[in-house]
């Protein structure tokens, strides 16, 4: 049998808030849930957002001032959602309005003057130039005459025409949860995530470790751009242009591979497969696939996969702005007749736009082979039938799209039909669609699921985007899509697309159902997770519903080992209510390893037919069997 990977987990963080059970996804659509979930909701976010905290086991606000749960909507609620979402760029990533840079300018002496300055010895560039003339002064100074022209840089602002991203929740602060290290700022969310994804499974993570053998473990993390902030590879690439010197830390904490690192060395403790994938927009879901391809051969029984992406900074968004990909404040304001742009409508997904909007986020989500998962009695969001990756063919421009997706989403479709029938398919599946919110991709990507709808029979097919309020985080852009689509599962709310007046003319909507606001909708059983990224990096995940995922483990497990399933998960639920209940609180109590459970090499103990290794209860078992032997 082909072990199914079920999702027994997920958590992370992006600008809708934590993933946890679902928090992110019911800011989304906060005005569709009923009044308990909706002050659940704005407590979270209080408590996330450093405007409430618990104090002797009441809720205070930053003067000490108790604060009634049923007060907060009134009190924080409109701080909570302007501070949430797409907005505009918040001083503490830069100054959109006096960006920084170095203007250039060339001095050139007046009146046939020489230019004439004093200076510090030890400032005197190297070596220096043969039209600079220097004379000695006292207390180790200089005074330099220059009988030429003088090319020099000088501190500068500039109005930065991109001014709106998808930024972590104002006042959220990981680095003051644990001590962080002058850690980039996306390992820090790496930390926060992966800790809220652990937790909201219900299980104890050595519980886990020990029920299977510790290379059966997996994380499968990455990073598009890598960690570009001062502490990372944006401080390394500065440093030196800004006079300042380069740490022994940036060149490691900037890799890509940084955030399967930290899940390793700091979360997990995990000693089995480390995996990092990169692939543009699709990284969160090629991750996925190495996972579900392990999972799914046997290799690995539990899997973390996450992707993470804090690249807010003037040089990235810079980067994509002068590519013609990024909504600016002047395409905006065209596309509305106005003179002020609404910051919360920058991301309008099959829309009239004009590019789309950067984000910030990290997504883990914890999966497990079903055997396992009804063992130790896991609380089961859905699983992953398998996940297609295509690239695009010859290609004239790198950022085109091509016919790669056709591919992942029509085998996508197709494996869904063969699992779960053509009714399943034709009424209750949907689509979280890449929805970059550019005019090329409105066209484009609604013209594959036009010709795949004709094809498979489906109309009204359900499309959500959640790149409309959260922005387009790059590497983990799938994860907030799958975590969108565990939300829809669980709520039976569909969100619409709210940023956009109606859906533009030129998207292929025959087919589709786009809607403007959140309704309400039947129980769905598939969900299709879409990505298009740069270079022909397309993938498409078939992900099943928990109510049809549980339909097909009792058939293939039998009603005794559900009914044992079923008393198992009872401790879990209590154990992941503890977990929301604390964290809606702000009680977080994040994972941070440093150092803790330092394997001793010297008590490995090894034969020819398994390894030992400390803090294990099973060991590795060493192949016996020679899988080319019809080559001998």
């Amino acid at each position: 049998m082909t072990a199914l990977p079920v999702i027994v987990g997920m958590g992370g963080i992006n600008a809708a808030g934590r993933t946890s059970f679902h928090q992110g996804y019911r800011r989304i659509v906060l005005d569709s849930l009923d009044e308990t979930a909706r002050q659940e909701t704005f407590l979270g976010l209080a408590t996330l957002m450093n405007l409430l905290s618990l104090r002797d086991g009441q809720l205070v606000d930053c003067d000490g001032q108790i604060i009634k749960e049923n007060d907060i909507e009134t009190r924080f609620g409109e701080q909570i959602l302007a501070g949430t979402l797409i907005r505009k760029i918040e001083k503490e990533h830069f100054d959109v309005d006096a960006t920084p840079w170095q203007q250039k300018m060339t001095l050139t002496a007046s009146d046939e003057q020489h230019i004439v300055f004093e200076t510090r010895r030890r400032d005197l560039p190297s070596p220096v130039p043969a039209c600079w003339q220097v004379e000695e002064l006292s207390d180790k100074k200089v005074k330099v005459t220059i009988a030429a022209d003088i090319a020099v840089k000088h501190d500068s602002t500039r109005d930065n025409p991109i001014k709106a991203a998808g930024q972590l929740p104002t006042g959220f602060e990981p680095a003051t949860m644990y001590n962080s290290r002058y850690q980039p700022r996306g390992l820090q969310a790496t930390i926060f995530a992966a800790t809220d994804a652990i937790r909201s499974t219900g299980l104890d993570w050595q519980r886990i470790m020990n029920s299977v053998e510790p290379d059966q473990i997996g994380t499968y993390s990455a990073s598009v751009v890598g960690q570009v902030n001062d502490e990372g590879l944006g401080g390394l690439l500065r440093a030196r242009q800004q006079g300042d010197r380069i740490s022994t830390k940036q060149l490691a904490l900037g890799l890509n591979t940084m955030s399967t690192d930290f899940i390793n060395a700091y979360v997990t403790g995990n000693v089995g497969t480390t995996f990092t994938t990169s692939g543009a927009c699709a990284t969160f879901l090629y991750n996925l696939r190495a996972a579900v391809n392990d999972i799914q051969a046997g290799r690995t029984r539990v899997a973390v996969v996450a992707s993470v992406e804090c690249a807010i900074t003037p040089e990235i968004i810079e980067g994509f702005g002068n590519m013609g990909a990024l909504a600016n404040e002047e395409g905006l304001k065209r596309l509305d007749g106005v003179e002020d742009v609404d910051y919360r409508r920058t991301s309008r997904p099959f829309g009239e736009n004009c590019g789309f909007t950067m984000g910030e986020g990290a997504q883990v989500a914890i999966l497990m082979d079903d055997s396992l998962a009804l063992e130790l009695g896991a609380d089961i969001m859905g699983s992953v039938a398998d996940v297609f990756v295509n690239a695009d063919g010859v290609k004239k421009s790198i950022t085109a799209p091509g016919p790669g997706n056709y591919i992942t989403m029509a085998k996508s479709v197709a494996l869904a039909k063969s699992m779960v029938g053509e009714a399943s398919v034709q009424q209750r599946s949907f689509i979280l669609a890449h929805g970059s919110s550019t005019p090329q991709n409105r066209v484009t990507e609604s013209l594959i699921y036009h010709k795949i709808a004709e094809t498979f029979a489906i109309d009204n097919w359900k499309v959500a985007a959640p790149k409309a309020y959260v922005g387009h985080t790059i590497a983990p852009a799938s994860g907030d899509q799958l975590a969108m689509a565990l939300g829809i599962f669980s709520h039976n709310i569909m969100p619409g697309i709210t940023t956009i007046d109606k859906v533009a003319d030129d998207v292929y909507s025959e087919h589709l159902d786009i809607r403007t606001a959140h309704y309400h909708c039947d129980d769905m059983d598939v969900a299709f997770i879409n990505s298009k990224g740069f270079g022909g990096n397309n993938a498409t995940a078939t992900v099943l519903s928990p109510k049809m995922t549980m339909k097909m483990l009792s058939k293939r497990h039998g009603q005794h080992v559900m009914s044992n399933y079923a008393d198992a998960n009872c401790a879990v639920k209590i154990a992941q209510s503890r977990y929301k209940q604390q964290a809606d609180l702000g009680q977080y109590e994040l994972i941070y390893r440093f150092g803790d459970g330092l394997i001793n090499e010297d008590e490995i103990s090894i034969s020819t037919l398994s390894m030992t290794i400390p803090g294990f209860d099973k060991a590795i078992l060493l192949s016996q069997s020679n899988p080319y032997q019809d080559m001998f």
